[in-house]
């Protein structure tokens, strides 16, 4: 929640939202968390960043539901993440002290991670460029210091749970990826407590029988839009090297991957500033009221009132998302499904 105004969970604001990392409550306890240092194979890189840092606030859109078996927060003020990284699967356990922040690594992606580390907490972005043009941005911003759009370097990993969550409720979504990720996934390396798991490799997805995906909740359109996208995982990774729009362009190559899914997928892998999700379930209705009062404007009006931040349309989406300014509920909730159970 930010300011006077309370936020009303969405499909949106849940994914582009802040996940609370707990503050450490003494030295001892960082370095201390979950089992930490038990596994003599793991990394550590310290690095200083020049401007407040705030995990959740940017780890936060890395999240796919409270119990996403790749992320977690502790008490210890830590966030951890199993990603399958090109170099094959690795764990990273970020905690920060006194302006410090401490990466530890175990895995055979260890080192690739850690090297990633600065990027994926925000050292690309420039949020200096923004220059906010009413004042509920303004106040956001202001409110939010620590914001910085991730860029984790990956492309799958955000590009398929991205699909599971098209056209469905966030709850569907999130146990779809938790259902798949922790019947297929690997276990996580490192001292994890056997909770969390490493997504599935491009193979492992493709063989994945038609009834298990029936089972997680998984209609035939979005598992065929993964089972395309796996099959072509060397071409859609290199898209990492590409600029946020060249990249969207090849992933819509795909079909079923169309601009929502390419954005969802590129405000993560590559810190796309300006990379707004069109063809949202709410998003339009959350910008148009909060910067015209207009509740019922649709992605031509919501593009139009963004306009001013053009270059910067996402980060200024999650700021207004932040603010907490949302229309009134006046309809019912999306209805949810399960067709696992047909």
């Amino acid at each position: 929640m930010a300011g006077r105004f309370e936020q009303r969970p969405t499909r949106t604001t849940v994914r582009g939202g802040h996940v609370v990392v707990p503050a450490p409550r003494s030295a001892a306890d960082v370095g201390a968390g979950a089992g930490a240092g038990a596994d003599v194979g793991g990394r550590t890189r310290n690095w200083v960043p020049p401007w407040p840092l705030d995990l959740g606030l940017v780890l936060g859109p890395l999240r796919r539901g409270p119990a996403d078996p790749t992320f977690r927060s502790t008490p210890d003020g830590s966030v951890w993440r199993a990603s399958l990284t090109p170099v094959g699967p690795g764990t990273l356990r970020v905690s920060t002290r006194g302006g410090v922040v401490r990466g530890e690594a175990w895995g055979p992606g260890a080192e690739w991670l850690l090297d990633q580390l600065p990027r994926m907490l925000g050292e690309s972005d420039d949020p200096g460029v923004f220059e906010p043009r009413h004042r509920l941005v303004a106040m956001a911003r202001h409110r939010r210091p620590g914001l910085r759009l991730t860029r984790t370097g990956l492309v799958l990993e955000s590009l398929i749970p991205s699909i599971l969550e098209q056209k469905v409720t966030t709850d569907e979504a999130y146990r779809a990826w938790r259902t798949l990720v922790r019947k297929y996934g690997a276990p996580a390396p490192g001292p994890v407590d056997g909770r969390m798991f490493v997504m599935p490799a491009p193979r492992v997805w493709s063989l994945i029988p038609s009834w298990e995906w029936h089972r997680a909740g998984v209609d035939n359109k979005r598992a065929s839009t993964i089972l395309r996208a796996v099959r072509v995982a060397r071409r859609m990774e290199e898209a990492v090297a590409l600029d946020a729009f060249a990249a969207q362009e090849r992933l819509e190559v795909v079909s079923g991957i169309g601009p929502w899914t390419s954005a969802e997928t590129v405000q993560r892998s590559h810190g796309a500033a300006d990379a707004v999700t069109v063809g949202d379930l709410h998003l339009p209705g959350i910008v148009g009221y909060a910067l015209a009062g207009d509740r019922d404007a649709d992605d031509s009006v919501m593009l139009s009132l963004l306009e001013p931040y053009a270059g910067q349309r996402h980060r200024a989406a999650r700021l207004i998302l932040l603010s907490g300014r949302t229309p009134p509920r006046r309809q019912p909730k999306m209805p949810r499904g399960d067709i696992g159970r047909l």
